[in-house]
């Protein structure tokens, strides 16, 4: 459920005085992450790599508040749930936006994944969850990428978080995640927090 709350009775209120006007209120952050247990994990489950970072991020962000509130158009709202969008490529050559309800259930999450990437990817139709915190990813896989800064617009003020293609070293796999949020919804030190903790949870895989 999404319900419009009052800044000030949140421990949000002078972040939302300092950057809620801001024209530039994104702050982008990058980790390189290990991600070689993840990588046997999915291969070992028969699962999707993209969909298992996917569910890795909803975990870490399941976890802290700031990822249920969102400064938009003004005001501040919070959720009581959250969903991952994913960039799915379609049957016509272009994109679509699909939203991946957020469950701790992996096995759960990892059906609605499939189905509701094939149903965008064939039908070339984006699909919204309206009613859920919104954490948008893109995974650019066809080359290695250091970093990933995205584009900021007064209209998407959700966390972002994007990564390319991983790197097969000697002894392990990395991967560069970036991650960028609105300031008035999180601080750097909540940004490294999540980041801690998504590594956490791909460790734990």
């Amino acid at each position: 459920m999404k319900q419009e709350i009052n800044p000030q009775d949140t421990s949000r209120a002078r972040a939302f005085e300092l950057w809620m006007s801001s024209p530039m209120p994104m702050v982008t952050v990058t980790k390189t992450f290990d991600v070689t247990r993840l990588i046997r994990f999915s291969r070992r489950n028969c699962l999707k790599f993209n969909m298992s970072i996917c569910w890795c991020i909803g975990k870490a962000a399941s976890r802290m508040e700031e990822f249920y509130l969102l400064p938009e158009q003004g005001k501040l709202y919070r959720f009581d749930k959250l969903a991952v969008n994913v960039i799915v490529s379609n049957k016509e050559g272009g994109i679509n936006s699909c939203d991946i309800p957020y469950y701790d259930d992996l096995e759960r999450f990892s059906t609605d994944y499939l189905a509701l990437t094939q149903k965008a990817s064939e039908k070339c139709q984006s699909f919204f969850v309206e009613d859920a915190m919104v954490i948008g990813t893109s995974a650019m896989t066809a080359t290695e990428l250091d970093c990933i800064v995205n584009q900021y617009t007064d209209e998407f003020s959700n966390p972002f978080v994007s990564w390319g293609k991983y790197h097969k070293g000697w002894l392990r796999t990395t991967l560069p995640i970036s991650f960028q949020f609105h300031h008035v919804q999180m601080d750097g030190g909540h940004a490294a927090q999540f980041l801690d903790r998504l590594q956490n949870t791909i460790r734990a895989m």
